[in-house]
């Protein structure tokens, strides 16, 4: 499995790209996870085939996360693209991609070439996704928002959208190859998100490999980014800070 980080800022960093995954399977298939207002720009600068994009996976419905997906939609129907796309989620997954749709482009999905297939996931339930093993828990976010796990017969990846971990994301997380988990502050506590210390002490306990932190706030990463470092070293698994375009390879 191949983890290419296109973003991994918070809504408003102005230097970061919002947070997104794009994620190759050691079956062939490819992912996008999250698709933000910054998402298909830096997306599309990595390939220009068109058919290449298996799904895409939405944590949330906030813009940061969400609200590139018209454009996604809009350019693989100015590219000529024929293959079905995969759209997963949580509950009124349909709704929110249409409505946000036809609100950026009115009267356009009737003009797509290419079929959108919706793909509902809630906790407790496993969903075969091509040939990968897709399981959601749910975070503690100012509104409902689900981590995901793909398992890919390889490998296995758990991201977290955004949110505190919970006891059901922690058990979702469990023997994970790489875990990419937001990390908003260093050590402040807020009420939905979380910080570099509790991810730090999630990772532990799940038993994971590896653990990429994501969506700091901008203000601490530019302030307080040598001393979130220090934080990172001595665990018994690696740890890092990725940068947009960086490849994590399993």
């Amino acid at each position: 499995m191949e983890i290419l980080f296109l973003g991994v800022g918070e809504a408003c960093d102005d230097r970061y790209p919002n947070t997104s995954l794009y994620i190759t399977c050691a079956s062939g298939q490819r992912f996008l996870l999250d698709c933000g207002f910054t998402t298909p720009h830096l997306y599309f600068s990595h390939t220009d085939n068109q058919e290449e994009l298996d799904g895409v996976w939405i944590s949330h419905f906030h813009g940061d996360h969400f609200f590139g997906i018209p454009l996604l939609l809009l350019r693989f129907w100015e590219m000529g693209r024929k293959k079905d796309l995969i759209i997963a989620g949580q509950h009124a997954l349909r709704e929110k991609v249409l409505t946000a749709m036809e609100l950026a482009y009115p009267n356009f999905l009737e003009r797509l070439e290419y079929r959108l297939l919706f793909v509902e996931i809630e906790p407790g339930q496993v969903q075969n996704v091509k040939d990968t093993r897709w399981q959601v828990e749910e975070n503690i976010h100012s509104q409902r928002a689900l981590s995901l796990r793909i398992d890919d017969g390889e490998h296995s990846l758990f991201y977290s959208g955004d949110g505190r971990p919970t006891q059901g994301t922690e058990i979702l997380a469990q023997g994970c190859d790489l875990v990419v988990h937001e990390a908003f502050w260093l050590h402040k506590e807020v009420q939905n998100h979380g910080n570099v210390l509790s991810c730090l002490e999630f990772a532990r306990k799940a038993g994971v490999k590896n653990l990429a932190l994501v969506h700091l706030e901008r203000s601490c990463r530019k302030q307080e980014k040598e001393q979130v470092m220090r934080f990172l070293q001595g665990h018994p698994f690696h740890v890092f800070l990725p940068e947009p375009g960086e490849i994590f390879s399993l």
